[in-house]
């Protein structure tokens, strides 16, 4: 007898924050029947916020998973943070999605944030529906946020219904597919597709009859396929719109695929830890099947780890499912060594991922003299474990422990986590702007590392300036006869380690190396000796050709009383940004510009102090780009510094 497939979809939910994502989530799982009751974000009784900071804040701090059925389909639902500090979070979640729930706040509409995650659901192609929440509020305006949708998102966005009542008056919406739908309301429908389809807009065009249900399914495959974007309304904290929200996400998106026959073929997108269990592996499968007690190959450390469980988890309870079908998501416990972003099986069926999170602040950690240091260190390399954009690093010399952050919300959240979970008070040093260099010009560096014996590694690179945002881009011109592949390989992989520190400091990017020079001797050589030279030739180079600094730059939006608009613009040009023409709405003034993060850092608190609160700034990392020249930037080098070539073949020598 063939087994019937199980249908499944896999939706995140994605929103600026303060949206209503989480309590959206929540209504959702209640009309589904996959909670009795409705838990409350400003009570902490959320299902998706089971942290303790979480309830306490009233905030998502990680992604949730939550399970249920609605009319026969098996759904996966990921309940993302809506705040900037915690994007690695939704860039995760993004990259094992099939489609995503946007929504959109009646009454603040579209955000800079909003902006981001929608670029990136484009780049991915993820199917994606438009919840417009809050309707009942007051100062709700669903035609200015459609407006402000189609300009800032996409012109495909089409509303397939029509809301009846607006703020405390809005009672739902009407269907316009329905058959005694208004008749002008529901041509305005049909007109929209004909528009962005030339059959069905010469059919149209010659009268011809067309049945309510051929438009549906055009929509219906246009919005599965990511070309069109289906906007429906609601007001979640009441529980209106939500059942018409989980049918159009049945109608609209497509089906997980995946062969349950097929080698396996998945993705761990997150690492949580358990008390007793360990480690919590989030996995999507795309292909193939696994189950408890089995082994799998993790293919990007090329090794073989035993499964000893797996689970669907939401909030505090958990479930033993015992298999992990291709097209479905659960929790693997037993791989001991597993990291975020390993692929398990075979990479083929695994989709690219978008980059949205950059940490662009660093800052130390401290701790109280009575508390051991391994304590705190390997409680911070945990919770690297879990974000690595977290980047924990021990530095031994200076006795210092270094994290990178997104922002001040995030340290927040990060030390009540320290206490809560591990029992350590930490506090964090005043945050510092992430630099970068780059090469100034061309040039070249060298090393002949030939003593003291035995020793033998001669390099030459070029170094190239490069394209904005092109990172490091690295080639051989060198023939094997010359340098033996083996010795190439090694050097190809210590260039980028070489670059994690320039003449300043900082991480060296945009840039192109290329070996054009490499000698090994038969004799003399040792298996390491391209390890310690490849540093030394790059750090010649860099002092030959120069490096300038690079700082991050944030694309912001603030909106202001009018009357504060003129000192804004005064402040912007101050703190060394640009801005477009101002925009009125109303007695608000909306600027857009950048700015650099150094000179801005504490501006969202002074903005608000002088307007008394009734001003929004929002932001996100925009790139790096060059600084003035009078801008100087120095990080305490980690180590010996290459530069001092005798020094430094001591210390790699452990002979300092």
């Amino acid at each position: 007898m063939i087994q019937q497939r199980i249908e499944r979809m896999n939706i995140g939910i994605f929103a600026h924050v303060d949206a209503g994502k989480t309590t959206t989530t929540e209504h959702i799982l209640f009309e589904s029947g996959r909670i009795r009751s409705l838990g409350s974000v400003d009570s902490g009784t959320a299902l998706t916020d089971s942290m303790d900071v979480e309830r306490q804040r009233g905030i998502s701090v990680r992604a949730a998973l939550a399970s249920f059925s609605w009319r026969g389909v098996q759904v996966n639902l990921v309940d993302t943070p809506g705040h900037v500090d915690f994007l690695s979070e939704v860039e995760r979640s993004l990259r094992v999605m099939d489609c995503a729930v946007l929504i959109l706040s009646a009454v603040e509409g579209v955000q800079v944030q909003t902006e981001m995650i929608w670029g990136a659901l484009r780049k991915l192609n993820i199917p994606t529906l438009i919840f417009m929440n809050k309707m009942d509020r007051m100062g709700a305006d669903y035609e200015a946020v459609l407006a402000q949708a189609r300009t800032y998102l996409s012109g495909n966005i089409i509303p397939v219904q029509h809301p009846l009542g607006t703020e405390q008056n809005f009672v739902g919406s009407a269907d316009l597919w329905m058959d005694g739908a208004e008749p002008a309301l529901q041509t305005a429908l049909l007109e929209a597709l004909a528009e962005r389809d030339e059959d069905l807009l010469e059919t149209y065009m010659s009268g011809e009859d067309i049945h309510l249900r051929v438009w549906k399914d055009h929509l219906t495959a246009a919005a599965s396929s990511a070309q069109i974007f289906p906007l429906v309304y609601g007001a979640a904290a009441k529980g209106i719109g939500v059942t018409e929200l989980l049918d159009a996400m049945l109608q609209y998106f497509p089906r997980a695929g995946g062969d349950v026959d097929q080698p396996v073929s998945g993705i761990v997108y997150s690492i949580q830890r358990d008390k007793t269990m360990g480690r919590m592996a989030f996995v999507r499968l795309y292909e193939g099947t696994v189950r408890n007690r089995e082994t799998v190959l993790n293919y990007s450390q090329n090794i073989l780890e035993k499964i000893t469980q797996i689970r669907k988890v939401e909030g505090g309870r958990t479930e033993d499912v015992g298999t992990l079908e291709a097209g479905d998501i659960a929790v693997v416990y037993g791989l001991s060594s597993v990291r975020i972003g390993d692929v398990l099986g075979r990479p083929d069926a695994i989709p690219q991922e978008a980059k949205l999170a950059v940490p662009l602040l660093t800052v130390r950690v401290h701790w109280a003299q009575d508390m051991e240091d391994h304590k705190v260190i390997g409680a911070l390399q945990e919770l690297a474990d879990e974000d690595p954009l977290l980047d924990a690093q021990w530095l031994q010399d200076e006795r210092e422990l270094h994290i990178k952050v997104m922002g001040p919300i995030q340290l927040e959240i990060l030390s009540s986590v320290m206490e809560n979970r591990y029992g350590l008070k930490v506090t964090f040093g005043q945050p510092s702007v992430i630099y970068k260099e780059t090469p100034s010009r061309m040039g070249e560096g060298f090393i002949a590392y030939t003593m003291p014996k035995p020793c033998w590694a001669i390099l030459r690179f070029l170094i190239e300036p490069g394209l904005p945002g092109s990172g490091i881009v690295y080639d051989s011109v060198v023939r094997s006869s010359d340098l033996l592949p083996q010795y190439q390989n090694e050097t190809a992989r210590r260039v980028p380690e070489a670059l994690q520190q320039g003449l300043y400091g900082w991480e060296v990017t945009d840039l192109k190396v290329t070996l054009i020079e490499g000698q090994h001797h038969v004799w003399h050589t040792h298996p390491l000796d391209f390890a310690v030279a490849t540093p030394m030739a790059i750090m010649d180079g860099l002092s030959n050709v120069g490096t300038r600094l690079l700082e991050p730059i944030l694309q912001v939006r603030i909106v202001v009383p009018e009357e504060n608009g003129g000192r804004v613009m005064n402040d912007l040009v101050q703190m060394r940004g640009t801005f477009e023409p101002p925009v009125l709405q109303g007695e608000r003034m909306i600027i857009e510009g950048r700015l650099p993060l150094a000179t801005s850092l504490d501006y969202p608190v002074t903005l608000s102090s002088y307007t008394k609160g009734r001003s929004t700034f929002t932001s996100f990392f925009a790139g790096y780009e060059a600084c003035p020249q009078d801008v100087t930037a120095e990080r305490t080098r980690r180590g010996v510094n290459p530069l001092d070539q005798a020094k430094y073949i001591l210390s790699v020598r452990k002979a300092l």
